[in-house]
């Protein structure tokens, strides 16, 4: 059965058109119309940066020319009560093929779900037969400059708004916040036996955006630094600079003095992970180091260190899970060191637009408070879950997320005034 279509009759190429086709025509139109509704409202709603924002308008302004394009399709095919019911449908699908395209580019290089792939792989391939075909059915065009200028500007438009948010913007570098560090004088106790020295730790947000906290960590290590009676051989200086790779803390190469490897007297979270500051803010906390007057330790090393994801690259959920390396955590094996315990905390990210969002498999923040005899620190990572091992590389992390560290310290506080007080 032939589909009496009156504007296409006049072509060759229409002339044993299926109805199938035309119905395909507008399935097309109509599914790219749905999903293009879907994300371009939830990013224009929730998306975490205003590029996002911007995507979001635009991809919504394309489900509406696709939608109107299956609608001129219908009314090209049959009716004909619209005169430029073609160029409409060609508008239409023309569109439909520029932001199908997009996306299958985008899933393909970043995606994990295969069935967006294919979806979108599909769409593109039948969006683009369906605007050449109308181009085939000679569609009378008006103004056919001012149409193809007004379709090339609003393509560049879309394909540069596109090409910012995915791929340009998120590798750029942004600020971190400030991390300070300010020693209050050393005070006695009433038994005059133990002595406390007051740390200030202050963070300072002078970005534009807010930040989560991924991990913060406050340490304080106790040296001794026995004088030496007389020039140390250059084969010390060597043992000792050999030494700088098996220990966190670094002591400096001197002449008359002989640095011993710090050992840990302190060690502390001074935020959660999971909480966050805005932007142009700051905060204060205070932590007290106590130890024996009779300590055999000459120096204090403070040390305050962060890890910090910005607001505009990753939603980050509460960190639903904590466990313990010394009962049964699991911690990857590139965090483990011997004689080193680990506390682990677990949070779901949130991508910052709806595509990665809903195209790329669920990933969690992963990450490890580590502390032991030589030190502490914190490190982390983004994975799938079970996938903990495959360390994510710096570049991605910062890139993607951007998550950078921040620290302060060793700043070094001598004890000989506080043992000479006693």
């Amino acid at each position: 059965m032939k589909l009496p279509l009156r504007p296409w009759a006049d072509s060759r190429l229409w002339a044993t058109v299926r109805p199938w086709v035309i119905v395909a025509f507008i399935v097309v139109l109509l599914v790219t119309t749905a999903y293009l509704a879907w994300f371009g409202l939830e990013d224009l709603m929730h998306a975490l940066d205003f590029p996002g924002r911007i995507t979001g308008a635009v991809l919504f302004v394309a489900s509406v020319i696709t939608f109107v394009g299956a609608l001129a399709v219908l009314d090209y095919a049959l009716r004909g009560c619209f005169p430029h019911s073609g160029l409409v449908a060609l508008i239409g699908a023309v569109a439909a093929f520029v932001t199908n395209a997009m996306l299958t580019l985008e899933v393909f290089r970043d995606g994990d779900s295969t069935a967006y792939q294919v979806l979108w792989g599909l769409l593109t391939v039948a969006s683009a037969l369906a605007a050449f075909l109308l181009w085939r059915t000679r569609v009378d065009i008006p103004a056919p400059k001012r149409v193809a200028a007004a379709v090339i500007v609003s393509s560049v438009l879309a394909v540069t708004n596109f090409g910012y948010q995915h791929l340009y913007q998120p590798y750029q570098r942004g600020g971190r916040p400030l991390i300070t560090l300010s020693v209050g004088q050393a005070m006695l106790s009433q038994d005059r036996k133990r002595f406390a020295v007051p740390v200030d730790i202050r963070l300072e947000n002078h970005s534009e955006m807010g930040f989560y906290v991924v991990g913060a960590e406050f340490h304080a290590m106790g040296v001794r630094v026995p004088p030496a009676t007389k020039d140390r051989l250059r084969l010390q200086w060597r043992a000792d600079a050999g030494q700088r790779r098996e220990f966190r803390e670094r002591s400096p190469l001197t002449r008359r003095e002989v640095h011993e490897p710090g050992e840990l007297v302190m060690a502390q979270p001074w935020m959660d992970p999971g909480d966050w500051i805005e932007a142009s803010d700051s905060l204060v906390t205070r932590t007290v180091v106590q130890l024996p007057v009779k300590t055999p330790y000459d120096h204090l090393a403070l040390y305050a260190t962060a890890s910090f994801g910005r607001k505009d690259r990753l939603g980050l959920d509460h960190f639903e899970s904590l466990s313990y390396s010394w009962n049964g955590g699991k911690v990857p094996h590139w965090a483990k060191e011997k004689d080193i315990d680990s506390v682990i905390y677990r949070g779901r990210v949130h991508e910052n637009n709806a595509l990665d969002e809903h195209t790329r498999d669920p990933r969690y923040l992963s990450v490890y408070w580590r502390f032991g005899t030589h030190g502490a620190d914190v490190t982390y990572t983004v994975a799938r879950l079970g996938e903990e091992d495959r360390l994510t590389s710096p570049r991605r992390v910062v890139g993607r997320y951007g998550i950078v560290d921040a620290g302060s310290g060793p700043i070094e506080q001598t004890l000989w005034d506080i043992k000479n007080r006693r």
